[in-house]
């Protein structure tokens, strides 16, 4: 079935929203008196205020408008809610105004009390709003600030045209509470609704059902039908246009990005085949892909049915397209079945990069799949190192212990890389048949469901290794530090002979062969190359090298960073144009950290080289990649 175009006009919006937004007018008085107190004491449970065990949102409706003048989001949020019996309600907020608090459906509300948390730096507020067992509607009225965290509002010069301003947001881990008072925890799943105002030059997407092209009226309405965790509310609004892949996925970009974008992703619908065949069928209805600006903090996003992905994955060759197979993956691990925990956060990402992996086999061989791998690996291996040195043993653990920690701190390729390593290593015990049929039932039996580690050893104990009396160590994988030593093995011939000519030119004096072009390599190749030189080579030869592969200015995100990078440990400075031209675009937090890192590592010229180039390039950046970067080289803002 083709992807049904539907830009819906809705009369009654307009009548609703203005008065909804007059309602929220109240004085200062009104709103006091409905406001009990402040700073009360609300517990806390996986990074959430919420009380789900008493009362949790089932569903959710937005009405809401965009206001880019003021850089907020305004109007009211409907949670419609399962009560078991509670005399209160908690949700989370960050960053937000209250304006009041009602309970009931909409056109028969009455105002209600609430009360309001201690303020916790990374956690925000609870809002603790007063109701009775028989409570089912609670309605929110509110406005973001522009320091919403979750927000990043772009100024025309930051888009591709430089004509219209751009939205977006960022939910995962914690943030989506800082646009949206919710039960901001993934053990909760909802389904919810939006109503949304925006200017009429500008296109609405959300992570739901979406229109395909803008309408004059600037009022769009969505629809997600399967129960999501809070993470994955979505939304960018921009001067964006779609092309349809087929089989019902497309790719939305802006229009001067559109046609490269699609060019790039399309593969899109072989993966999507690719995935249904391994592991079942795919149950968000559409997949599509949405281009963002530079400033975007991540290589993709996986938010259902509308993946959020960074223009860096457009090298032109569709060389680093695994991204958007990492992200279709998550449609099932991830998205499908969820991590009940930050903690467990590896049960999101350590399947998903196994299952990307194979829809890259699938279609692009054993050999690609192995580099892909073996890149990764080699990433883990640095990340173990440097966790170890610095005494943070437990955090090597798949299974990890977060509390009073941001989870993102979780995000590392311990929950990717040893994630999907355990995998690996757990289909070359069992055998590829069997632990396959054994995921795809894992994948139907726990659809639109949390888990956690303990769930999940459960299940696999019972499933597939008891069942089949193997032998695995499982504990010592998931509870134990570092890499254990039945790690799978993988080779490529491929990164041998690069890393051997690498070899050759550091340790041998050797030039690259006179016909050697970099359109002859996969990046992953390239990686390899760059990375054999073990961080040592002289800044000369590293000058030839860019006079005859041009690595510092190709336009591939991965190989510039990772040359960047050798570059600075090499004091080859002729790089620092690039690299500040880089670093003022990009907002990757991936190339981000390390550049920065191993600029702050140097020596103070350096230093002061990084900083100099940050003040410039920190209002590009998203605050997932801005509070990073502060805390690298000790700004306050």
């Amino acid at each position: 079935m083709m992807k049904k175009m539907i830009p819906v006009l809705f009369v009654a919006f307009l009548v609703s929203c203005g008065g909804e937004k007059s309602e929220n007018n109240n004085s200062k008085n009104d709103q006091e008196n409905s406001k009990k107190s402040e700073n009360v004491e609300v517990k806390v449970n996986n990074h959430s205020f919420s009380n789900i065990d008493e009362i949790n949102t089932t569903h959710l409706h937005l009405d809401l408008e965009v206001n880019f003048d003021e850089k907020v989001i305004e109007g009211v949020v409907r949670h419609t809610m399962n009560n078991n019996g509670a005399k209160q309600a908690i949700f989370d907020f960050k960053q937000i105004n209250i304006n009041k608090v009602t309970l009931g459906e909409k056109g028969s509300e009455t105002e209600t009390t609430y009360s309001t948390g201690k303020p916790d730096e990374l956690l925000g507020k609870a809002l603790v709003v007063d109701v009775d067992e028989n409570t089912k509607y609670v309605n929110i009225y509110y406005s973001t600030t522009p320091e919403s965290e979750a927000l990043d509002w772009l100024s025309p010069e930051l888009t591709g045209s430089g004509n219209h301003p751009f939205l977006y947001t960022q939910g995962q881990a914690i943030l989506t509470r800082s646009w949206v008072p919710v039960q901001d925890t993934p053990e909760n799943r909802i389904t919810y609704s939006a109503n949304l105002k925006v200017p009429s030059d500008l296109l609405a997407l959300m992570s739901a059902t979406n229109p395909t092209e803008k309408n004059e009226s600037g009022e769009y309405t969505f629809e997600m039908k399967q129960p999501i965790p809070s993470y994955l509310l979505a939304l960018a609004v921009g001067e964006l246009e779609y092309a349809d892949l087929g089989n019902n996925c497309g790719v939305y970009a802006e229009p001067h990005m559109i046609d490269k974008a699609a060019s790039e992703f399309q593969d899109v619908p072989k993966m999507m085949t690719a995935a249904e065949d391994l592991y079942g069928d795919y149950l968000w209805e559409t997949y599509d892909v949405i281009v963002l600006p530079y400033s975007f903090p991540f290589g993709g996003m996986e938010n259902p049915r509308l993946t959020f992905a960074t223009p860096t994955l457009i090298a032109g060759d569709r060389s680093l397209v695994s991204v958007i197979a990492h992200e279709l993956a998550h449609s099932w691990s991830g998205n499908l079945v969820t991590n009940a925990t930050w903690d467990d956060f590896w049960l999101n990402e350590g399947f998903t990069v196994y299952f990307e992996n194979r829809i890259m086999e699938k279609l692009y061989g054993k050999d690609v799949a192995n580099m892909l791998a073996l890149i990764e690996y080699q990433e883990l291996q640095e990340s173990v190192s440097s966790m170890m040195e610095e005494g943070n043993n437990e955090d090597t653990h798949l299974k990890l212990e977060l509390n009073h920690r941001n989870p993102d701190e979780g995000m590392t390729d311990i929950a990717y890389v040893k994630g999907s390593f355990f995998l690996k290593t757990l289909e070359s015990k069992v055998g590829r048949e069997r632990f396959d049929e054994f995921l795809k039932n894992y994948f139907e039996e726990h659809k639109f469901q949390t888990i956690t580690t303990e769930d999940f050893v459960a299940y696999l104990n019972e499933n597939l290794l008891e069942k089949d009396e193997i032998e695995f160590n499982v504990d010592e994988w998931i509870y134990n530090e570092g890499i254990p030593d039945n790690v799978v093995k993988i080779e490529s011939a491929r990164f041998a002979d690069m890393k051997s000519m690498a070899k050759s030119i550091k340790n041998d004096g050797e030039k690259l062969p006179t016909d050697l072009e970099r359109s002859k390599h996969i990046t992953q190749e390239w990686l390899a190359f760059i990375r054999a030189f073990d961080g040592e080579v002289d800044a000369e030869k590293m000058k030839e090298i860019d006079a005859q592969l041009n690595f510092k200015d190709c336009g591939n995100a991965e190989i510039m960073s990772e040359w960047f990078i050798l570059g600075i440990k090499n004091n080859y400075n002729e790089l620092r144009p690039n690299i500040k031209e880089f670093l003022v675009k990009v907002g990757r937090r991936k190339f981000l950290r390390p550049i920065y890192q191993t600029l702050a590592d140097a020596d103070e010229d350096d230093m002061d080289f990084a900083k100099e180039v940050y003040e410039e390039a920190r209002p590009n950046y998203h605050a997932v990649s801005f509070n990073t970067i502060d805390d690298i080289l000790g700004v306050n803002q």
